[in-house]
């Protein structure tokens, strides 16, 4: 069995423009299927996040009209649940990318509050790209390449 690793996200906050906080986190959905996808497939997941700290889901992301009614809502809401890897990620700086076979960074607002200026996540996405394994990136996702440069 292979790993992949998800990087999320450990904002709880999206500070906007006004300097207001609006409450945030990952999006379930984004986080779910895939990780049921990857997990149908055989493959272990490993969830990765700047300082280890246990990622917040997004609440509003749970909304029914968001995921074709309740019971969508209920299945996504029991998947998340069921992601025991949510509750100890590793750090982002403990991560040595050769242990994976592919990155995966799901979306909701919170990537743009930490995923974007994080060091050690724009490190390991330009390490990604140039070991040319599969990286995914999701919807707000992508707010993370913005960290990734070169020196």
């Amino acid at each position: 069995m292979s790993k992949i690793l998800f990087v999320m996200t450990g904002a709880d906050h999206w500070t906007l423009a006004d300097g207001t906080r609006h409450p945030t986190g990952f999006w379930a959905e984004e986080a779910a299927a895939p990780y049921e996808a990857f997990r149908a497939a055989g493959h272990d997941v490993v969830v990765a996040t700047p300082g280890g700290v246990e990622p917040t889901m997004d609440q509003g992301s749970l909304a029914p009209e968001l995921n074709g009614g309740q019971e969508g809502s209920d299945r996504v809401a029991r998947t998340v649940a069921s992601m025991s890897e949510l509750k100890h990620p590793v750090k982002l700086s403990d991560v040595d990318l050769d242990d994976y076979a592919a990155v995966f960074y799901p979306g909701g607002h919170g990537p743009m509050e930490d995923l974007s200026v994080d060091t050690e996540s724009g490190g390991l996405l330009t390490a990604a790209l140039d070991s040319g394994k599969p990286l995914g990136v999701v919807c707000h996702g992508p707010a993370a390449l913005l960290a990734a440069t070169r020196d």
